[in-house]
């Protein structure tokens, strides 16, 4: 029983040791955990979250990857988090990138500024140099932020409806087909 308890510790510290999993590049095969669409068909930077089993979630936006991460009913362990270094040589806004990743805790983010993220909500734009981020915001206004200074509720909350009212809405509404009248 004792060599029994001892394996366990063991095998348990062993795997606290283990280093983190390695970032995965982008190929056309990885599709957004919540949209489940391409994410190369999308601007701006891209997340992907290492759990304790199976391939990386990957998301469409950064933000939502770190509202994953923070929500309440999130259970399984992660071992890793990586984005778009939107600093990188060759990264841009339409392409940041397949394999220009960093792990999340090395950055600073770009938050407020004037671009949308892929999904068209507002976007953290990750930046491992803080000068690079800096001058992302003197052409796109923000402010730089450490993952720390990030809020709850600027990630969990509901992002703002992009453009549209209720008179366009009724107008889709009245092009439908009616149905048929029985």
């Amino acid at each position: 029983m004792k060599r029994l308890l001892l394996a366990a510790l063991v095998l348990a510290a062993c795997r606290e040791e283990q280093a983190p999993p390695s970032p995965v590049a982008l190929t056309p095969e990885a599709v957004g955990h919540y949209c489940q669409m391409n994410l190369l068909e999308h601007p701006g930077p891209k997340a992907q979250v290492h759990l304790d089993f199976g391939p990386p979630l990957f998301f469409s936006q950064v933000r939502d990857a770190l509202a994953y991460q923070r929500m309440p009913e999130q259970s399984a362990a992660i071992r890793a988090i990586y984005v778009n270094d939107m600093g990188a040589p060759g990264a841009s806004w339409q392409e940041p990138g397949p394999a220009n990743w960093i792990d999340v805790g090395a950055v600073v983010f770009v938050t407020g500024s004037d671009v949308a993220g892929g999904m068209g909500a507002p976007e953290l734009v990750p930046f491992a140099a803080r000068a690079a981020a800096e001058d992302f915001v003197l052409r796109h206004g923000g402010q730089v932020v450490t993952l720390a200074e990030i809020s709850d509720a600027a990630l969990l909350a509901p992002a703002p409806a992009q453009g549209g009212d209720d008179a366009d809405y009724q107008k889709m509404l009245g092009r439908l087909p009616a149905p048929d009248a029985e």
